[in-house]
């Protein structure tokens, strides 16, 4: 089992629980890309909150992930069509694909036998896109104290390719022209406890917590609440997305 499929098995539930939606107009700037809408894959889907933002756009939607338990993690897939599959051994026909997606997972596999399997698969005309999304932002004050939680507590604990995320995809290579989608971020509303559980889902706390044997999250609940005040006021947090999008048959 590798990292990301070992790390990404833990607690699948909660991953689909406190995970946040990406924006619905993505996911129709997306359909706007594609000559045809016919097929569409989310690779590395785990429980799904990029899958669901397909289904309205294509006729057929696929996802695959490494993990089963991610697969597994949500109840809600409607006519999307799971299947395990490491991201670069795709059971797929050649040129099956009008559009490829990889929404936060590209860092755990950006390499030349990926980029020509996702060649490969995807129509002479199929769209690729990835994006990821870091830190969040809410205020001032909270941002400084999770900020720190993320580079001062828990460094040396993030996996590799975390730092591929934190500079927003702009060191990976790839072997195809780009070009730069419009701004688009994630938005939310959350209470206090939906962004404890968001927090618990960072891969390095899971890390940490199983070479610490206690959760780093929990240290700083009474700051946080200080911060937030009632913990059921729902505040706003963004998350921008950075994007690689091109057409590798072109």
């Amino acid at each position: 089992m590798n990292d990301s499929v070992r790390l990404f098995s833990i607690r699948s539930n909660d991953y689909a629980q406190f995970r946040p939606s990406y924006p619905d107009s993505l996911f129709s700037w997306l359909a706007e890309q594609c000559p045809r809408t016919r097929c569409a894959l989310d690779v590395a889907a785990g429980s799904g909150q990029a899958t669901l933002g397909l289904l309205e756009r294509f006729d057929q939607v696929l996802a695959c992930d490494a993990s089963l338990d991610q697969l597994r993690g949500s109840p809600d897939w409607r006519h999307a069509q799971r299947f395990a599959a490491q991201a670069e051994q795709l059971p797929l026909r050649n040129g099956r694909l009008d559009l490829m997606i990889v929404a936060q997972a590209l860092h755990w596999f950006p390499t030349p036998a990926f980029f020509a399997e996702a060649t490969r698969v995807l129509a002479p005309d199929g769209l690729f896109c990835a994006w990821c999304y870091s830190l969040l932002r809410i205020e001032p004050e909270l941002d400084a104290v999770i900020g720190q939680l993320h580079g001062e507590t828990l460094r040396g604990h993030w996996p590799l390719g975390r730092a591929s995320v934190d500079a927003g995809y702009s060191d990976i290579e790839v072997p195809f022209a780009t070009h730069e989608p419009p701004a688009f971020a994630i938005e939310a509303r959350w209470n206090l406890a939906q962004l404890l559980g968001y927090l618990r889902t960072w891969s390095a706390v899971k890390h940490w917590q199983r070479t610490h044997g206690r959760d780093p999250v929990a240290a700083l609940e009474t700051e946080l609440a200080q911060l937030w005040g009632d913990p059921e006021r729902a505040r706003g947090i963004r998350w921008p997305l950075h994007f690689i999008a091109g057409y590798p048959g072109r």
